[in-house]
């Protein structure tokens, strides 16, 4: 009987899933340049561009653009999404009006409470790993207004890399990572408010509608609760000892320039701590947007379709 890819990820899908793995691993990129991708005018993307940002999405679920120009609006940013399928935005806690974050060191009690509104490092993680089940972020954006005067680099790494390598490790990681009880994220209070309640769930699911793979993990030492249960903190373990790993093939750095940016499957990621220069206006800004969509044409289907006809 032949496995149904809406099973793909799971333990029992054997055959099916060393076929993709297979599939995964020979075509995932081995430099930076496959994965940049030039973009004439972010609010008019053309359908080279388009397609070209969807199939370097469907090898590593991220791709670096590089518009030429920092002096985008936000609406472009807007545009530039809705074309790639990506219409939900996420309001998160201090996000803008408009459902995009301008990310930058803030002197805001409350904001500076938070590491993405510092120049401290940010550990790996995915976005919105403390999002309820209905607003599990798919697919975030980053763009770069204005780069640091040092330091701001960026590690990424496709999650379902993370997942081959797990699996490999030990099947049985798998089965601990998309326990619904493996992480908890407690409620987030503030003066005594409760601003968000506590999160519980997996590591790794899998979409049952779409068969795709997604990820809800932060390498946060605080504020992170697993699942006592001895695969659950292995499991844990080596993951955290994959990011400290020297030499990882899959993992990219990339310290994105001023009209640059990523956009991605809310893939792995981390920063690495930087220096303003307020002398020399070398203030870093990023506008990042999350959604709850994903990049369209980058499904498991889609990229099977993509494949075959190849």
């Amino acid at each position: 009987m032949t496995q149904r890819r809406d099973h793909l990820f799971h333990l029992a899908s054997q055959q099916h899933y060393s076929e993709w793995r297979a599939r995964k691993l020979a075509d995932y990129p081995t430099s930076l340049s496959e994965l940049m991708v030039p973009v004439t005018n972010l609010a008019h993307l053309d359908t080279t561009e388009q397609e070209a940002l969807v199939s370097v999405c469907r090898r590593a679920n991220f791709a670096i653009f590089t518009s030429g120009t920092a002096a985008v609006a936000k609406s472009d940013l807007r545009a530039f999404g809705q074309k790639l399928g990506l219409n939900r935005l996420d309001a998160n806690l201090y996000a803008d009006d408009d459902g995009i974050t301008a990310l930058q060191v803030s002197e805001v009690d409350r904001k500076r409470d938070y590491i993405p509104y510092t120049n401290r490092r940010l550990n790996w993680h995915t976005d919105g790993y403390y999002n309820s089940p209905e607003q599990q972020i798919k697919a975030f954006m980053m763009f770069c207004v204005r780069d640091a005067a040092e330091g701001g680099e960026n590690q990424l790494l496709d999650h379902e890399i993370a997942y081959i390598l797990l699996r490999d490790a030990d099947p049985r990681f798998i089965e601990a990572m998309m326990h619904p009880q493996a992480m908890t994220i407690p409620a987030n209070i503030e003066q005594g408010i409760e601003i968000r309640p506590a999160q519980t769930g997996p590591v790794f699911y899998q979409d049952i509608v779409t068969g795709n793979l997604h990820m809800r993990y932060s390498a946060r030492t605080r504020n992170i609760v697993w699942r006592d249960d001895p695969l659950t903190l292995a499991a844990a373990e080596f993951l955290q000892n994959l990011w400290d790993q020297e030499g990882n093939p899959y993992i990219y750095h990339y310290r994105l320039m001023p009209g640059q940016g990523i956009i991605c499957n809310n893939v792995l990621h981390s920063r690495t701590a930087f220096q303003d220069d307020p002398a020399t206006g070398r203030n870093r800004l990023m506008y990042r947007a999350r959604y709850y969509d994903r990049i369209a044409g980058t499904d498991v289907s889609d990229r099977e379709r993509a494949r075959v006809s190849a």
